[in-house]
């Protein structure tokens, strides 16, 4: 999935960016918006790590992002 497409849906993946770094705030997120630079940064300052290693986290965190991210499941279906 590109980063457009989680910008672009951010306010619905919050809780799996949270998932992911626990240490994140409901307020660092709003100020990301989505902004991968700014989600870098912020990983860097709460974890204390490089920002090479904030980087890595997120490429691999965005190489698990799927459609199911965004998407409900309707029970109605079988």
């Amino acid at each position: 999935m590109n980063w457009d497409q989680i910008q672009g849906n951010w306010k619905q993946i919050t809780g799996k960016a949270k998932e992911q770094w626990g240490q994140l705030t409901d307020d660092d997120l709003d100020v990301v918006a989505g902004r991968r630079d700014q989600l870098a940064g912020t990983i860097q300052e709460r974890y204390g790590v490089a920002k090479d290693e904030a980087e890595k986290q997120l490429a691999e965190w965005q190489r698990k992002a799927s459609d199911s991210w965004f998407t409900t499941v309707d029970k109605t279906k079988s």
